[in-house]
C-alpha cells in the first residue's frame, strides 16, 4: 500500500504527457493540412478523410502508448 500513491502520480504524470504529446501532434497536423478538415468532415461528408483522421489519431495512441509503455 506504500507504494500506491507512488504509481498513482506517475500514471497520471504519463499520461497527461501523453494527452500533451497526441495534442500537439494532431495540432500539427491540422495546420499542415493545405484545407480545414473540420469543414471537409462536417460540411461536405468527405468519409475517405474522416477515415484518414481517424487512422492518424490510432496510430498516433499506438505510437505515444509504446513510448510511455517502454
Amino acid at each position: 500500500m506504500a507504494t500506491l500513491p507512488k504509481i498513482l502520480i506517475s500514471t497520471l504524470v504519463f499520461v497527461l504527457l501523453g494527452i500533451l504529446v497526441f495534442a500537439v501532434a494532431f495540432l500539427l497536423i491540422v495546420k499542415i493540412t493545405p484545407f480545414s478538415i473540420r469543414k471537409e468532415i462536417e460540411e461536405d461528408q468527405n468519409t475517405a478523410l474522416a477515415i484518414v483522421i481517424g487512422s492518424v489519431i490510432l496510430g498516433l495512441a499506438w505510437i505515444i502508448s509504446a513510448a510511455i509503455h517502454g
